[in-house]
């Protein structure tokens, strides 16, 4: 039996009861806030790496369909064709495959497996706290940090690789631990290094950075429990590398040499140049701290510094570490996109577990709470958690973008799904090109433009209408206001946007 749940006599908190009850609510909360309007439109977390998994997987679904109308099925191939191929489009084609299933498009379902994946990732974050600080309620705290930090809600609902990428690491990293502990017994080593190589490659696979959490758990979890010279001798290691390797490799491979489409796909991801830029630290430091506050942060590392044990601080220490050589390999990713730092959510739980271990261990040698106090603290426990899930759902609700999404599909009727439009437009024009089924050429920024009279005409070219979207951009274009204005008549206007006939000059 396990010895933390062999206390029901002395500690409310490690009854048993109150074990599998708590575990209930907690993931019944998360469940609700994840599942919640999952039909929402996905304009609520990074809608351009949102949208761009939605428009590969309709151009996949729209392949299938017979009786799609001729231009909707055109335009769903050619975007769906536009967009570039790094990772494998695994999540895109789950998505397809479940809109054929279900006979309709719907990002409902590709949000529900991201919400999935995100609720098993936190069952095993909840195990391996348990398991590197030998503490139930530090599980229990790792868990809950894990399901509420607010910035895990929506991220943890987005459709994108990542929250399937983060479950399939964090098993990984759970596997290894044992592993690591249970290596010397080969017979009872097998099955977790099968497991860990298994979830270590796909993660690789499903997203090619994951590669430096994978090599930092698993370094970790030797040097914790072992040394790279046993970890050499022993068969199963070899096993655990090559299951981790033979995914991403055949797909690399395949990618590279018979089918050529990662062949530029890798340009443009490494800046080593920004290393010595100031700002870098500060974009990254601010990017970080959208992800988690910064006092999470600091009690993080305390938690994992000062009052981890040995082999779970090494553990720890390695997956620290993976976080900051993955966030030089990729600077410019790391501090402009803060969704890069997501990986730092299940590290920061971890590393809490020690710390609210030993917050819990003073609290019961000094206080000895008696049972009266221990349900008290329950009920405000219970009391607390559901006022959060309540204010977090309430933000999920008053963020609708409901109307926004209609207001790209008025401007693709607007502009009658033709070709030849350019735009003066946010996020790549990626919610036009979903919601608006419009393709766009986009006008430059300041900085990309040289001369304006030669810039206009270049990007006009061939073109029939001008699409305003962006005003704060287009105000500060003065000579393209007074070209458009002076020169254009006004083909459509509404709440958001403006667009210019580029075709019949005004007399």
């Amino acid at each position: 039996m396990d010895p933390v749940l062999n206390q029901t006599s002395r500690n409310l908190f490690t009854a048993k009861w109150t074990f599998a009850f708590l575990l209930v609510f907690l993931f019944g909360l998360g469940a609700f806030l994840r599942f919640s309007d999952l039909a929402s439109p996905l304009l609520d977390f990074h809608p351009t790496r949102q949208l761009f998994s939605a428009i590969k997987a309709r151009g996949l679904y729209y392949q299938t369909l017979r009786d799609a109308p001729a231009w909707q099925k055109d335009l769903a191939v050619r975007q769906f064709s536009g967009e570039a191929t790094i990772e494998p489009p695994l999540m895109e084609n789950l998505a397809a495959g479940l809109y054929v299933r279900f006979g309709q498009e719907n990002t409902a379902y590709p949000r529900a497996i991201s919400a999935t994946a995100w609720l098993i990732a936190a069952s095993f974050v909840f195990l391996l706290s348990k398991n590197i600080s030998h503490s139930l309620p530090a599980a229990f705290a790792s868990l809950a940090f894990f399901l509420f930090l607010p910035y895990a809600i929506p991220a943890s609902r987005a459709f994108q690789p990542d929250p399937l990428m983060l479950m399939l690491v964090v098993i990984f990293w759970w596997s290894i631990e044992i592993w690591s502990r249970k290596s010397p017994d080969f017979r009872s080593a097998w099955g977790w290094a099968i497991l860990a190589g298994l979830a270590g490659g796909l993660a690789i696979f499903v997203k090619f950075p994951a590669v430096f959490f994978i090599a930092g758990g698993a370094l970790g979890a030797i040097l914790a429990n072992s040394s790279l010279k046993q970890f050499w001798k022993h068969p199963t290691s070899w096993v655990i590398a090559l299951l981790c390797l033979l995914p991403p490799a055949a797909y690399l491979y395949y990618g590279l040499f018979m089918n050529g489409f990662l062949g530029q796909q890798f340009g443009s991801r490494f800046y080593p140049e920004l290393w010595s830029k100031p700002f870098f630290y500060l974009r990254w430091f601010l990017a970080l701290s959208e992800v988690m506050n910064v006092l999470w942060a600091a009690l993080a590392v305390l938690g994992w510094l000062v009052f981890s044990h040995k082999p779970a601080k090494v553990f720890l220490a390695a997956l620290w570490i993976s976080y900051f050589i993955y966030g030089f390999v990729f600077a410019h990713h790391i501090s402009s996109h803060d969704y890069y730092s997501l990986p730092l959510i299940p590290i920061a739980a971890l590393s809490l577990a020690p710390f609210a271990a030993e917050i819990n261990s003073i609290l019961s040698k000094k206080i000895q709470p008696s049972r009266y106090f221990q349900i008290i603290t329950l009920v405000l426990l219970l009391i607390t958690l559901s006022l959060t899930t309540i204010k977090q759902y309430l933000n999920l609700r008053n963020n609708d973008y409901r109307q926004q999404a209609a207001s790209w599909a008025e401007i693709g009727d607007a502009l009658g799904h033709q070709p030849g439009v350019v735009a003066l437009i946010t996020d790549y024009g990626y919610p036009l090109a979903y919601y608006g089924w419009q393709n766009v050429s986009i006008w430059p920024l300041p900085g990309g433009v040289g001369r304006f009279d030669e810039d206009f005409v270049l990007h006009t070219r061939k073109k029939a209408y001008f699409l305003i979207t962006d005003f704060d951009e287009y105000n500060r274009q003065p000579d393209l206001q007074k070209e458009l204005s002076e020169n254009y008549p006004v083909l459509a206007q509404g709440s958001g946007y403006l667009i210019f006939d580029l075709k019949p000059p005004k007399p």
